[in-house]
């Protein structure tokens, strides 16, 4: 019993670290980014110019995602020339695509519901 709880609690933390580590999108990977319950399971994600975000929410949590950040505790609304705006709400167990991303530069998506849940974009 004890080594199968050990091997069940083993792939779980694997899993974790495939998806967290192969939803960057650098390097020609791939344009999603996960949702966890209150945050995003990356930080920052780099696309090309003119490609979209696949956002998916992995857990039950509702989200709403727009443009801006959390600074400080604070949350900071923003629109960023040259970002797609982004006002998108999440149910739970859902996705939706953001952009088109038109213009290479860096913007930042925030949830307006869970603290310091903040997005950087990086287009090139």
């Amino acid at each position: 019993m004890k080594k199968l709880l050990i091997a069940f609690i083993s792939l779980g933390l694997v899993t974790v670290l495939f998806v967290a580590c192969g939803g960057s999108g650098g390097g020609g990977g791939s344009n999603d980014v996960h949702l966890g319950a209150s945050n995003f399971v990356q930080s920052s994600v780099t696309l090309s110019k003119g490609s979209s975000l696949n956002m998916i929410d992995d857990t039950g949590s509702v989200h709403i995602i727009q443009n801006g950040s959390w600074v400080n505790g604070t949350p900071r609304p923003a629109k960023e020339p040259g970002a797609p705006t982004v006002q998108v709400q999440f149910n739970g167990n859902d996705s939706h695509t953001v952009g088109p991303f038109n213009t290479a530069g860096t913007y930042h998506l925030y949830c307006t519901i869970h603290t310091n849940m903040n997005l950087t974009v990086n287009v090139q």
